[in-house]
């Protein structure tokens, strides 16, 4: 297997002069946009890793779906999917167009900016800290890495030029989507976002999800086979922004994207896979990333459909 993975990695890494790291949360444009890494981990406890899988960065939007986890886990679907839609977007992942457009007010889903901030004002805590705390160790939990903490500069970079996530954020409370102090509500959505990981990491996260809401290490069930089902199938509608059709097309299993330049992907019933390469595509995307993770499914031919 690592032989393989060390082959895609070499194959791919050309795509990567294709791509741009995120410049519009300026921390995030130190990072070497030739970086590529994978790591796959499977149910038998097997860890294959290849190309630059130590590397560290944060989780970004690959955190939307533990908060939807623990949201659902805190408030049932009910409540969730009265204030967060379900349906696919076909705009970017920070637009803020249909907010206002459609009605009711109500982000389409949980894996867009603003559905993910309506997400986290749903985690009970009785303040910014213990939400976060909340949060923060369910990703220790799962990934079995208890040493998981944010990175300072990415967190501070992100509050201080989020002002596009403020102006959703605002405009939900306006209309009755998220209750309570905005501010402390964008803090634990700007921390979620810095959490510091590396491929290892993701991957454990999505063996998680492929093994039903169950930490395969420690046997602990953390959530419902129905809710871990829920966040799946988020992450093949709508996982990968506005290129989640062609995803599931091209690659076909439940993913999800981070601007940091990570990807989770899940197997069910299988492996978890974490692949880094901060070079993105116009949709936000990890090009090199995108192209090992369809690479690797045609060869052990892993698609759900």
């Amino acid at each position: 297997m690592e032989e393989l993975l060390q082959k895609l990695i070499i194959k791919n890494r050309e795509l990567t002069q294709k791509g741009e790291v995120a410049s519009y949360i300026p921390a995030l444009a130190k990072a070497n946009p030739q970086n590529l890494g994978i790591c796959v981990t499977d149910l038998d406890g097997n860890i294959y890793k290849a190309g630059d899988y130590d590397k560290k960065f944060t989780l970004q939007s690959i955190s939307k779906t533990i908060s939807l986890m623990l949201a659902l886990m805190d408030n049932g679907e009910e409540k969730v999917f009265e204030r967060v839609g379900m349906e696919p977007t076909g705009d970017p992942f920070n637009s803020i167009v249909k907010l206002e457009t459609i009605r009711p007010s109500k982000p389409l889903n949980p894996m867009i900016n603003a559905g993910a901030i309506a997400v986290t004002s749903m985690i009970k805590g009785e303040n910014a800290d213990e939400k976060f705390e909340r949060l923060l160790n369910l990703f220790r939990k799962i990934t079995g890495n208890k040493e998981l903490e944010i990175d300072s500069e990415i967190y501070l970079s992100e509050k201080k030029t989020g002002d596009r996530n403020r102006a959703m954020a605002y405009f939900m409370r306006d209309v009755g989507i998220i209750e309570g102090n905005v501010e402390e509500i964008l803090d634990v959505y700007f921390r979620q976002c810095s959490i510091k990981v590396d491929c290892i990491d993701i991957a454990k996260i999505g063996l998680f999800l492929a093994n039903k809401g169950v930490v395969p290490d420690t046997k602990e069930k953390i959530t419902t086979e129905h809710i871990a089902r829920v966040v799946k199938t988020f992450m093949v509608t709508c996982g990968m922004y506005n290129a989640s059709g062609e995803f599931a097309i091209k690659v076909g299993i439940p993913a999800k994207s981070g601007v940091g330049g990570g990807i989770l992907g899940v197997v069910p019933h299988k492996m978890g896979i974490g692949v880094y390469g901060p070079a993105l595509d116009k949709k936000g995307n990890s090009i090199g990333g995108y192209g090992v993770l369809r690479d690797l499914s045609n060869e052990l031919n892993l698609s759900i459909f």
